[in-house]
Order: C-alpha cells, then structure tokens, then sequence
C-alpha cells in the first residue's frame, strides 16, 4: 500500500474494479471485499485526488472526466505492480502465484478439464483463474495484458504482438433432427440448406465468419433463425428440430444426423495465444509444457 502522499493501491484496484464491472457488488465479489469497504475505498480516493470519479445515477454508475482520465493509467500501474510482484517471486524458479486464463466455452468444457486436473494436481501453489468469454473477447484480455493465456478458437490471422499456436483440429458437420425435412433428401446441398432455418452461432465471430464465406463463396444465403454463442444450447435446439446447424464433430450425438454436403469441408482451429513482448510467468510456462506433454 502506498504512503500518505501516494495513491493507494487498493483503492485504484477498487476502481478499476468498479469502473469495468458497473458495480459495486461485483466489483465486492470480485475482489472478495464487501460492498461497504469498496465504497470507503473509492471515497478515499476520490479525497486524495480532490474529484469525483463515478456519478451514481440511481442504480447506474458513469465515470465522470477524471474518472476516464484515471481508469487506463490505474489500470497500468496494477499491471505493473502484478508483474513486478511476479518477477520477484519467481526469482527463485518456483511455480507459484495467479496465473489468469481466458477461454472459450467449448474449449474450457470439452478439451481443457484433464489437463487442469494434471496442472492442479502438480502445481497446488498456482491459483487458476479462468474467465469463460467469446474467443474474440479473449484475444483482447490476452492484448490489454488482463489475461496471460487464452485457449480459444484462433483468429484467421493473429497478428503480433500477439502468438497463437494450433493444439486441436475442430472439424466442423452440418447436422439435423433425425426427423427434419432436409434429413430426408438423398444428397442435400448448400442451397437446400439457404431455404430451411438455421441456428448458428453469431456470424461475426471466427466461426460464424467460416460459414458465412463458405456460403457466400457459393452465391447462397443463411436464413438465420437464432444466433447463439453458446454451442450447448444450438445442439439442443437442433436436436429439437427448429433448424439446421454447424457443429464441432465432438458434440454430435444420436439424436442428430449428420448431412454430408457435396463440397463443404469447415474445420476450425483450436489453440493456445499468448502475448510475445510479455515475459511468461513460470506457472503459465508450466502450464504450457502440461498442455504440449498431453496433446502430442
């Protein structure tokens, strides 16, 4: 904590908490604090600096100027602070502290849990803490330095300064109920698939976009019937009847049919991205090897 004449550390960690979250009790649970010590916290701060930093409107906050000018310089100095405490423990080679990671659904259920039960198992020290988001979401945690991996759907091209690395091939059917009308065409095609509903996920993603091209490629339009990000649930509504979708190969089960469709072949990759002008922190390396020892 810093001294009478300097900001205190944990009163800017209260505000940057704060000012992301748009909430007090968030940002409480978030840093294991009660609502009330949040407060006093900011209060603090805002005397220190002689301005107002949140208007408080009703249940809504808004950052006021000073509080827009503060939230990235805050935000930097934490970063640094996080690093520099790591650097020096790490000093002695050991594999301890936060390591933050943020991953897509898909890959955080369906690929990563053996290996965080290896990594949990032979490093006890380390405090994972995951943020499930969206894979593009993901690529700007691991960019602003707020995550030190993500393990994700990678980006076509993921350009410096960020690095991305391929573990898992996605192979991506279209699939039906058993019981839908295209399940019964001898050989279906893309423009059988343009007249019936679809349940995709969000075309401005990474997969979206696949399939949005690959249809567009052919002169053809997606009749977009709901968009969801959440693979789970577009695998129930398919399997439900209320549309055609695209699915990873690993989440096709009986209650669906897999259509092969003459000329499309949609894979996606699935991969590690981490920062390259950062330096890795000893338990992100460790967690890297356990990742490579137990996909190749």
């Amino acid at each position: 904590m810093a001294g009478s004449s300097g900001l205190d550390t944990e009163a800017l960690a209260a505000f940057a908490a704060v000012a992301r979250s748009g909430s007090f009790s968030a940002a409480a649970q978030q840093l294991f604090l009660t609502q009330p010590a949040i407060s006093k916290r900011i209060a603090k701060l805002e005397e220190q600096l002689n301005h107002r930093l949140l208007d408080r409107l009703g249940r809504d906050l808004r950052l006021t100027e000073a509080g827009q000018a503060l939230l990235p310089r805050a935000e930097q100095i934490l970063r640094e602070l996080r690093e520099l405490e790591r650097n020096i423990r790490e000093l002695s080679g050991e594999i301890v502290g936060t390591l933050r990671v943020a991953t897509s659904h898909h890959v955080g259920l369906h690929h990563l849990p053996p290996i965080l039960r290896e990594f949990a198992s032979a490093h006890s020290n380390v405090n994972l803490q995951f943020e499930f988001l969206d894979s593009e979401q993901a690529h700007e945690k691991v960019l602003s330095g707020d995550c030190e991996l993500a393990f994700v759907t990678l980006a076509p091209r993921v350009q410096a300064p960020l690095f991305s690395e391929v573990i898992w091939d996605d192979p991506l059917d279209v699939v039906v109920a058993r019981n839908h009308a295209l399940s019964q065409l001898d050989q279906p095609g893309l423009e059988d698939l343009s007249h019936e509903a679809a349940i995709l996920p969000d075309l401005n993603t990474y997969t979206g976009r696949l399939i949005k091209e690959t249809f567009e490629r052919a002169g053809y339009q997606i009749r977009i019937n709901m968009a969801t990000n959440y693979l789970e649930t577009i695998k129930m509504m398919v399997s439900v009847g209320l549309g055609w979708s695209i699915l990873p190969r690993t989440l096709i089960d009986s209650q669906m049919k897999v259509l092969p469709i003459q000329g499309l072949d949609i894979s996606r990759r699935l991969g590690i991205v981490y920062h390259q002008k950062r330096s890795m922190s000893n338990a992100a390396s460790a967690f890297l090897n356990t990742v490579h020892t137990m996909t190749r």
